[in-house]
This record gives C-alpha cells, structure tokens and sequence, in this order.
C-alpha cells in the first residue's frame, strides 16, 4: 500500500514539474527552437550544393569558350554589380534616375565581360551575362537564407527561425530551378519567358527587315490584313530583353502619335488553380521590369490618347525560366490567335498598330 502511494506522489510531482515547466519556463520554445534548426540545417546544405552546381555550369560553358580563369570571372562577378535604389522620400524624376541605375549597372556588367570574353559573339556574351546573373542569385539567396538563421540562432529567435523553415521548401524550389535554367542559356533554347516575343515573331514574315530602334531592341514593319504592324521586340537570338518601353516611345513619336493601338504580349505569373498555357486579355502594359520601361509606355500612350492591350500567356516561375514547354507553346499559339482576333476587330484598315514582344529572345530570333 505504502509502495503505491510512493508511486502516486511521484508521478503527480512529475506532473506537476513538467506543467510548470511547459507552461512557465522557455524550455518549449527551444524546444521549438532546435527542431526547426536542425531541418533548416539539412536544408542548407542542400543549398550549398545546388550553388556549388551552378558555378560548375558556368565554370563550364565558360570553359567551352576558351576563356583563361573561369573561376576569376565567375568570383569577381558574384562579389560586384549590386544596385542601390534611388531616394524614393523625394518622388521627382525617380524614374529617370531608377533608369539610369540600371543602365550604368547594364554597362557595366558588359563592359566587365567584353573585356574577359575577348573574340566571342554577342550572342554567346549575352549567354554568358544572364547564367553568370543566375549564379549571383542563388548565390545571393544563399547568403541571406545563411544570415537569417544565424541571426535566429544568435537571439534565439524561435519565431523567425520557424518561419525561415517554413519557407525552406518553396526558397529550395525556386532556387533549384534557377540551376536548372542555366542548362537552358547554356544550350540557347528559348525559355517559357519568351513566349511575347515567339508571338510577335509569328506576325514578321521573311521579307522584313529588322530595324535597330534603340540598343538590343529591333523593330519590324509588317502589312497585316491591311493593317500597318510595327513589331518590336528584344534582339535574338542572345539572351537580351532589350529596352521595349524606349522603343515604343520612339516609334510612337516617329508616327507622329498616329497609332490605333498598342498590344503588349507577356508571360505572366499563373496562379495555383490556374493551368500552364492559359491566356489572358486585359488592359494596361503588359511588362515586368522594375519601372522605367513599362512608365515608357503608359507615358506615350497616355500623352496621344493610344488604347493599351493586354496578352498575357500564364505559367509559373519555374516555368519561365526553363525551357519553354509544351503546355506555354500551346500558350504560345492561343495568344497568336487572341492579338490577330484584337487587330482585325479594334484596328482598322490603313491603321497603325504597335505590338509589343516582351521577354527574353533567347534561341528567338
């Protein structure tokens, strides 16, 4: 009897020990705190692997090029060309200063290769700029992933560290398919993001003649129906995405603001529950950049009263930076029979009508 009551009162001072401390102590958080270190730990060194795998790839195809100490190039690349972002507390004239940025950042990166990739075409150098660019991105996330977990661990921040983990399999996706993507520079395939400029590539017949309208930026005059195309799109086969924004202005104003429309095509970000390849018609620029390009647009447009138009091919990050797949093709071919159907209803005969390509000409010409 005695012995049974022993055992009773150590089983409630357990009890009742292990509810203060669960309830009263940090002990659970660390708990927490140790569990979701070591999964983010595992996954870190997956991350390693998949960095150390695409400055493999881009060792390589440099390598292929007979371009002396790869490995210096790909260092001093990975370590330089950030850009600080213009004082937005003062709105005047930032987007020609974001422009600016951007640009001598662009110059500079080519300025940097041109010297280093002696003797090599621009197509192969422009290859080369965008995997050595992907190389800096996983790199890049690679630093920051490694900074918020040491930064958890220092202030024994359970919360943070919780979430970055939670994270870890979508960052872990993302930055596999960047890898992935190099494969798609490095043999020059088109990507799913040159989808706009496939589309407009179908309207240019074999005997027009492209125009250089602004850097890396071509445009194309073509008769369609009776109806006067002006096709602009970035130079390829390189992968450029050249300075569409720019080249609608010019065009525009040559025209004298004698334009019935202006179409761009783009791909565009698809949500879970939609489908790869489904389009979309709507109203606006339809281009992602960081702004000076896209204000270009609405800028000119709004200033001659010029009605935007939308097409969008939808497909998911993955999906726009690998080589294109069957699903956006068909995409492709949708959005080709969507801005014939918006040309020959909204433009009239003897008309001019700008259409836009927007996307990486990689494998496009």
């Amino acid at each position: 009897m005695e012995n049974s009551v022993d055992w009773a009162s150590t089983i409630l001072i357990i009890l009742i020990l292990t509810s203060f401390l669960l309830n009263f102590t940090d002990i659970p958080q660390k708990m927490q705190l140790w569990r979701w270190a070591s999964y983010i730990r595992k996954r870190l060194f997956i991350l390693d692997r998949i960095e150390s795998e695409s400055r493999d790839k881009a060792f390589r195809f440099l390598s292929k090029l007979r371009v002396p100490n790869p490995h210096e190039i790909i260092d001093n690349f990975l370590n330089n060309y950030f850009v600080i972002r213009p004082v937005e507390i003062e709105p005047t004239d930032i987007i020609r200063r974001l422009r600016h940025l951007i640009r001598t950042r662009d110059e500079s990166i080519r300025t940097y290769l041109s010297g280093r990739l002696k003797d090599i075409d621009d197509v192969l150098r422009y290859r080369a700029e965008v995997i050595l660019e992907i190389v800096s991105v996983i790199s890049s996330i690679n630093k920051i992933i490694k900074h918020y977990y040491k930064l958890g661990l220092k202030f024994n921040n359970w919360i943070l560290v919780m979430q970055l983990a939670l994270e870890m399999p979508q960052i872990l996706r993302i930055v596999q398919s960047y890898n992935d993507a190099i494969d798609a520079f490095a043999k020059g395939v088109p990507i799913g993001d040159g989808a706009g400029p496939l589309v407009v590539r179908s309207f240019i017949d074999g005997s027009a003649k492209p125009e250089v309208i602004v850097e890396d930026t071509e445009l194309y005059r073509v008769n369609y129906k009776g109806r006067n195309l002006f096709i602009i799109k970035a130079k390829g086969p390189g992968a450029t995405v050249g300075r569409p924004g720019e080249a609608v202005e010019r065009v525009v104003e040559m025209l004298g603001g004698r334009v019935s429309r202006i179409i761009t095509i783009d791909a565009a970000l698809k949500l879970e529950s939609e489908e790869t390849g489904e389009i979309a018609y709507g109203v606006g620029a339809a281009i992602g950049d960081p702004g000076p390009e896209k204000i270009a647009i609405e800028r000119v447009a709004t200033r001659y009263s010029i009605p935007l138009d939308a097409v969008v091919i939808k497909m998911s990050e993955v999906e726009a930076i690998n080589a294109m797949s069957k699903e956006v093709y068909e995409g492709v071919k949708k959005a080709i029979e969507k801005v014939k159907e918006v040309i020959e209803s909204k433009v009239g005969v003897g008309e001019n009508v700008i259409i836009v390509g927007i996307g990486n000409t990689v494998g496009i010409r």
